[in-house]
């Protein structure tokens, strides 16, 4: 096994090279490659201990090699470190975000939104600010009304995304950078935005869905909005070695399938960590949604807009979870100031927020117990199936007020046959 990767392995990056990730099914089949890489003087790109990840530069060329490789039986995979995007719309007069090329259906850019009706299967009410003071996103999904119970305090929040920028509205309790730099403030504005949604402080303006929870700030992408798996991965394997029992990641991979980020998604939940990620931009061109939402083990949200409706962005398909707001969300941006993005991006971090708020309110919570109340907890958004919305809109003033017993006076009302969808 050893001799199979020397022989294909360089120590850099060249025209007939390619950044694999191999993973290994013991910690001593790990060890070993290591010190064989070490003793000829091959320095991986990134080695990823507790995951058994070895990333490095093979030689394409050395077909042979590459496939035995891949059929030894102390190899779990041998694939390609892929290329993991930001899920946000881009404003033309931003500068510095990264500006897709990939088709998408209408995007969004700042506008003036008018206020709408929200038509919710089983109750309608318009979606005006529960005070003059309250984003009509938060008031939508009843955060302000957790407020006087909790305000998150003691959970912890991790962010995987592009850093988090100094911001008067957000206190950063701490954070890494997985690329390789030693900073892990945002230089490209996509992760400072989110972790306002999630836990804006409001000292200054403007509050997110959980105001003093514990933030961190993982840098996994750079200033293009843009990271491989492999910085995910040990984005993730941070947040377990710290335990922080939340992750927000809004980002993902369209088309590649990846048994690494799998696996890393995998062993968060056994550690007690909740990952919630957005499911994607692609509307319903494709028919299915991004990874890693689409794991079983993470809470899939896509992205409904100021009138209840289910964004025409957000991508569909099985495994969606809850439905949250994304269209023209107002956050923290670097600089001071604020910004008006759209995306499943804007919608994950107000489940994430969510996620705190109730790990506030119950320490000893589950990560399979916030998903549960947080799905028996939502309303139903008129016209649309499981595939765009899954559950339903988020509602997490009923989710608060989940019993013991695991209903809410609001939940009891609803259908009890709902089934999760299948993911992969």
């Amino acid at each position: 096994m050893e001799r199979l990767l020397l022989s294909c392995s360089k120590s850099k990056s060249t025209g007939y090279t390619s950044r694999k990730l191999i993973g290994f099914k013991r910690d001593s089949d790990y060890k070993q490659c290591m010190e064989e890489l070490s003793k000829y003087g091959i320095r991986p790109v990134k080695s990823i201990q507790k995951s058994r990840v070895i990333c490095c530069h093979l030689d394409s060329r050395r077909t042979e090699q590459l496939k035995s490789l891949a059929q030894h039986p102390n190899i779990s995979y041998v694939e390609p470190d892929f290329k993991i995007h930001a899920h946000g719309f881009v404003p033309g007069n931003v500068i510095g975000m990264r500006k897709t090329t990939r088709k998408q259906p209408t995007p969004y850019t700042r506008k003036r939104v008018q206020t709408k009706s929200v038509n919710v299967k089983g109750r309608r009410s318009t979606s005006s600010s529960d005070s003059s003071t309250t984003p009509w996103n938060l008031s939508q999904i009843g955060a302000s009304k957790v407020w006087s119970t909790t305000r998150g305090k003691g959970a912890g929040l991790a962010i995987i995304d592009t850093g988090i920028a100094k911001h008067s509205d957000l206190r950063i309790t701490g954070g890494v950078n997985t690329m390789g730099g030693s900073s892990y403030y945002d230089d490209n504005g996509h992760g400072t935005h989110v972790a306002g949604i999630a836990a804006g402080s409001g000292y200054y303006k403007r509050p997110g869905v959980a105001p003093r929870a514990s933030l961190y700030a993982i840098k996994a992408l750079d200033a293009n909005g843009a990271g491989y798996v492999s910085d995910i991965i040990k984005g993730i394997d941070w947040c377990i070695q710290k335990s922080i029992p939340i992750i927000n990641m809004s980002l993902g991979l369209e088309g590649e399938t990846s048994s690494a980020l799998k696996e890393a998604v995998q062993r968060a939940r056994k550690n007690g960590i909740l990952i919630i990620a957005s499911a994607g931009n692609n509307g319903s061109v494709g028919g299915r949604i991004d990874q890693p939402a689409r794991y079983t083990d993470a809470i899939a949200v896509a992205a409904s807009t100021r009138g209840g409706k289910i964004a025409n962005y957000s991508s569909r398909g099985y495994g969606i979870d809850v439905t949250a707001p994304g269209s023209y969300i107002k956050s923290t941006w670097p600089g001071g100031g604020y910004q008006t993005l759209s995306g499943t991006s804007m919608a994950s971090p107000h489940v994430a927020g969510g996620a705190a708020l109730l790990k506030s309110l119950h320490p000893s919570i589950t990560p399979y117990g916030i998903a549960q109340r947080l799905r028996n907890t939502t309303k139903k958004l008129s016209s649309y199936g499981k595939r765009s919305q899954g559950y339903g809109l988020i509602q997490l003033d009923d989710a608060a007020a989940v019993a013991d017993n695991g209903a809410s006076s609001a939940a009891r009302t609803r259908s009890t046959g709902r089934r999760r969808a299948t993911k992969q």
